[in-house]
C-alpha cells in the first residue's frame, strides 16, 4: 500500500515548481522594455515630441515647456508671458510581439490663436486653457503609427504613438 504521504510530496513539490515557472515567466513579462514615441500634432502639423523606454508596469512622466511672449495693450508691446506647459505619463501595460498596449495620461496647456482686443482696440492677452486626456489602453501594432485625438477643432490636437519591444536595451 502507497503511503499518503509519499504521493503528496510529489504533487507539492509539481505544483510549486509550476508556480515557480509561472512567477518567473510574469516577472519576465512585466520587464519586457518597450521603446515608445509620442509626437503631437496640433492642427496636422507636429509641435512637440516625446519619446523614451519604458519597461512593462512602469511609468514615465515627462513636462516640455514653451513660454510664449504675446504683444499687448495699445502699444502693441511684447507682454503677457503663458507658459504652455505640457505633461504626459506613459506606461506599458502589456508587450508582445502581436500588439503593445500603453495607458496615456495628458495635461495640455493650450493658447488661443484668436487675439482678443479692448472696446478702444488695445489686445489683451490671449486666455490660456488646459486640457486633461487620459487613454487607459491605446493598443498599438509593433512599429505602426497609431493617432489619438484629443481634441476635434478649435485647435485640432492629436497624438501619434508607435512602440515596439526594445530587447536590446535596458529600460530608463
Amino acid at each position: 500500500m502507497l503511503n499518503p504521504r509519499a504521493i503528496r510530496l510529489p504533487i507539492l513539490l509539481l505544483a510549486g515548481a509550476s508556480l515557480a515557472a509561472a512567477l518567473t515567466a510574469h516577472a519576465q513579462s512585466t520587464s519586457q522594455p518597450v521603446k515608445w514615441e509620442l509626437q503631437v500634432m496640433r492642427d496636422g502639423e507636429q509641435i512637440d515630441s516625446f519619446s523614451a523606454t519604458t519597461n512593462v508596469g512602469q511609468a514615465r512622466t515627462d513636462t516640455h515647456h514653451n513660454v510664449v511672449k504675446n504683444s499687448v495693450g495699445c502699444a502693441d508691446k511684447p507682454a503677457g508671458d503663458i507658459d504652455l506647459q505640457r505633461t504626459l505619463t506613459v506606461s506599458p501595460i502589456h508587450a508582445s510581439a502581436d500588439d503593445i498596449t500603453l495607458s496615456i495620461d495628458a495635461q495640455e496647456t493650450l493658447q488661443d490663436d484668436a487675439s482678443r482686443a479692448t472696446t478702444q482696440g488695445c489686445k489683451l492677452p490671449p486666455q490660456p486653457r488646459v486640457v486633461n486626456a487620459s487613454h487607459p489602453g491605446l493598443i498599438l501594432k509593433p512599429g505602426e503609427w497609431s493617432s489619438w485625438q484629443i481634441i476635434d477643432k478649435d485647435p485640432s490636437l492629436a497624438y501619434r504613438v508607435r512602440a515596439s519591444l526594445n530587447t536590446t536595451a535596458a529600460a530608463q
